[in-house]
């Protein structure tokens, strides 16, 4: 492996413009020297140096000196790519979810093993600045309940992309999962899907909103509302009442407040984190893929119970 990890990205949308490429290329450790997308275009970014692909073949092919794949294309897509890159000797990143299915990155779990390759799924809302703070403040109380409210703007954050709606696209999990990674992360005990209650627009095949009721091991009740109906402000906010107080973490884990009174505020630096640890993980050929909250989104379906609602058109 080189000084610098030698890095491209599969999938050139929104994600990979607004998370992935500034944080590669403010980072010492990162050279971004490949991306392939069939509809990408690098005109207007500022990248100088790094070679435009249509395919992730043409890309492993004519970059065989690239350390590592980053996998940010829609996770109908991921599995045949990520095992692709690993089967080429590449170390994997996988943005969240990590895929469609448990059993598929199970699957890629097992093929980076065997090659003593990495493979990293990157769950961004664990390193929101106050996440770490509220799961040591959990580790000495005793949760008696709580709800999470994850309500936001389809039309903002998914501006025309019907592969969110599509099977395996999981419609409002797909901001929903950010909320169970948070929870799964500062919760010091497992949390399992009790109810599930999906709401699915008559034109589509993934929700746009959903309830469900959680337990944990010791029988705290936690309410959960997913919607992507809601317009103006936005709201991604955990509650948890114990007996030493009410936690509340807001603006998707930057802030937390332990009686109202506010604990943790900041700017995050949820990317910077994910590939410093991605670094550290290749240095030491390790893994770190935790399916927990991919799990939790499983189970939902499972068990949930379907309810028809409008059509939703961009």
């Amino acid at each position: 492996m080189t000084e610098r990890l030698r890095l491209g990205i599969v999938g050139f949308g929104k994600i990979a413009r607004d998370q992935h490429l500034p944080t590669i290329l403010n980072s010492p450790e990162m050279e971004l020297t490949a991306i392939a997308s069939p509809n990408a275009s690098v005109d207007g970014v500022g990248i100088e140096g790094v070679s435009l692909y249509l395919t992730l073949e043409q890309m492993l092919e004519a970059s065989p000196d690239l350390d590592a794949v980053i996998m940010c294309q829609p996770p109908q897509f991921r599995f045949a790519a990520a095992q692709a890159a690993l089967l080429a000797g590449k170390h994997v990143f996988l943005e969240k979810p990590p895929g469609s299915t448990v059993s598929e990155v199970e699957h890629l779990k097992f093929v980076a093993a065997e090659r003593h390759l990495t493979l990293f799924a990157g769950w961004h809302s664990r390193c929101a600045t106050a996440v770490a703070r509220a799961k040591l403040w959990l580790a000495k109380v005793h949760v008696h309940g709580g709800a999470i409210r994850w309500r936001e703007d389809v039309r903002h954050w998914h501006p025309n992309q019907d592969w969110i709606w599509a099977a395996g696209g999981m419609g409002v999990f797909d901001p929903g999962i950010n909320a169970l990674s948070i929870l799964t992360e500062i919760m010091p005990e497992p949390v399992r899907v009790l109810e599930s209650v999906l709401e699915l627009p008559a034109n589509r095949h993934s929700p746009i909103a959903v309830r469900l009721k959680l337990a944990t091991a010791s029988g705290a009740l936690i309410d959960v509302d997913f919607d992507w109906r809601q317009t103006g402000q936005q709201t991604w906010e955990i509650e948890l009442d114990s007996d030493h107080g009410n936690l509340r973490l807001t603006d998707g884990g930057s802030r937390l407040a332990i009686d109202g009174q506010l604990e943790v505020t900041g700017i995050d630096q949820e990317y910077p984190a994910l590939y410093h640890h991605f670094r550290e993980l290749v240095r030491e050929r390790r893994s770190d893929v935790d399916l927990t909250p991919l799990q939790l989104v499983a189970d939902a379906f499972i068990v949930g119970r379907l309810s028809s609602t409008a059509n939703f058109d961009y």
